[in-house]
């Protein structure tokens, strides 16, 4: 990647850079229905979990769950060094840690998460900067969180943001960035096809 004509890189994590074992989803899903009284299927967690389908609140009202209480309940139940212990770095994502540029990693995933995946993959020095997002930075496609990561490089030229989310590729082009798609699951598991200026089956085939 060092090759490469961006002058300036962003990436997600989660479904991009790393994933977890499919038993710690199950496990949070679980415990989250216990709190709000519903059994989540293995359909509907994966598809919040990763994304597919749409977007997560909808999914979550039409069936009759409230967003705010889910995601509150979710955020109760993780568990730092679990996550961490569960989370594995795609094979394909090494060649990050050779970038010889600005690069920055802009998520979802709660800043207590993050820290200690980051930490457990040793992966933290792949970044020049980190933007967890909240409701006050706003939530991709939202160019807010982008625009902070990219203020915090200070670097000029041309950019990319990498991710495996339609709303990633959203946060890239509002944000004046190309946008790279990597798709890690099937066009029938996700229900819809994301385009990008890059499509991608691994982050590698950029380079």
């Amino acid at each position: 990647m060092t090759d490469s004509t961006y002058d300036r890189w962003v990436f997600d994590l989660d479904g991009t850079l790393v994933d977890v074992e499919p038993e710690y989803v199950r496990s949070v899903f679980d415990r989250v229905g216990d709190r709000l009284g519903y059994a989540f299927s293995e359909r509907q967690a994966d598809g919040i979990w990763h994304g597919l389908g749409g977007a997560r609140n909808e999914a979550l009202r039409s069936w009759g769950v409230a967003p705010e209480q889910f995601w509150t309940a979710f955020h109760e139940v993780e568990d730092p060094a679990a996550r961490a212990d569960a989370t594995f770095l795609y094979a394909d994502a090494a060649v990050v840690g050779d970038i010889d540029a600005p690069t920055a990693l802009v998520t979802h995933c709660q800043s207590y998460l993050t820290e200690a995946v980051l930490s457990e993959l040793d992966i933290e020095d792949w970044f020049d900067t980190v933007v967890c997002c909240t409701e006050s930075t706003g939530w991709k496609p939202d160019p807010k969180p982008v625009e902070l990561a990219l203020s915090a490089l200070d670097a000029d030229g041309n950019g990319v943001l990498v991710g495996d989310g339609p709303h990633d590729i959203g946060a890239a082009w509002n944000a004046g960035l190309d946008g790279a798609h990597v798709e890690r699951h099937s066009p029938e598991q996700r229900g819809l096809c994301v385009v990008g200026d890059h499509r991608l089956s691994r982050v590698d085939e950029l380079a």
